[in-house]
């Protein structure tokens, strides 16, 4: 392996670790605060991450050149992958099981595959088919836990939230890659627009209040490193390898971050999950 593939190596583990920690860290942090307090605290430090980046990185004439179109696009891209699908994560983890709500959120790249169709007109193939299929089933062996015919209505809500997360993930990842802007920057309009709507939705649906102690550090943790750090790690990766050969690796972060749910949570460990979290990420890697 050279030396920049082993570079690539270790950025995109950095990234999976970051991750795998988003459920324990959306849990935990929703404490004392509710989805839309943590989400807006998050991406506002995620802002100022990426912001030093930004000028660290000498990208800050870049930043400023976006012109008003750019901006619209990438605010509207930055509604659904760091609003919308966080808000919506955050409930479920909240309110849900989390190794459920888990093997539901890495849906996302047969969402990828379905919009790549749909939106980009990229050719389907006998994989994107199987994919879409084994995915399919691995949602309902999760929802249903392993008893198709005793299904939990009560829990069937919460189970849809994150499929339409997981689909809002997938279109805002396929309109990401129509409109290739540098990345960067692309990714700190992402956040400032996050930061916005969540505000926004936050004084609408609950009321400002600042984090207490005990949950600061998780907010800190969540914005600056798991939603700021890990797009740096992410691009990173990218840069020094290829699409297909880093792209694998991010289906280590369900995985991770079951056992991390197990650790923390202490949760039922059901057959069923383990056996969609594995045909979930089987049709990831057929996905790609």
């Amino acid at each position: 392996m050279n030396s920049q593939k082993k570079k690539s190596l270790l950025f995109v583990l950095l990234c999976v670790i970051c991750w795998a920690f988003i459920p324990v860290v959306s849990k935990l942090g929703q404490l004392n605060l509710d989805n839309y307090q943590f989400l807006f605290w998050s991406n506002l430090f995620s802002c100022f991450v990426l912001f030093i980046y930004i000028i660290a990185s000498g990208k800050l004439k870049n930043f400023l050149s976006y012109t008003k179109y750019q901006i619209f696009i990438s605010f509207f891209l930055g509604l659904l992958g760091t609003c919308i699908y966080y808000l919506l994560l955050y409930y479920a983890y909240a309110h849900a099981k989390g190794l459920e709500v888990l093997v539901i959120q890495y849906t996302w790249p047969i969402f990828v595959t379905i919009f790549s169709v749909l939106i980009l007109k990229e050719h389907v193939t006998p994989r994107t088919y199987a994919a879409t299929l084994i995915g399919f089933l691995g949602i309902v062996i999760a929802v249903s836990k392993g008893n198709i015919a005793q299904i939990n209505l009560s829990n069937l809500y919460l189970d849809l939230l994150v499929i339409i997360a997981a689909g809002t993930f997938g279109l805002f990842s396929v309109l990401s890659k129509k409109y290739n802007y540098e990345p960067i920057t692309l990714t700190s309009y992402f956040y400032i627009s996050g930061t916005l709507f969540s505000f926004i939705a936050m004084c609408i649906f609950s009321k400002v209040i600042l984090p207490q102690l005990n949950s600061l550090h998780l907010i800190i943790l969540n914005g600056a490193l798991i939603n700021g750090l890990s797009y740096v790690f992410w691009i990173l990766a990218l840069k020094y390898g290829n699409a297909s050969f880093v792209a694998p690796f991010v289906f280590l972060a369900p995985v991770i971050a079951a056992f991390l749910i197990v650790i923390f949570f202490n949760e039922p460990v059901l057959p069923a999950y383990f056996i969609s979290l594995f045909m979930v990420v089987i049709a990831g890697l057929l996905s790609k």
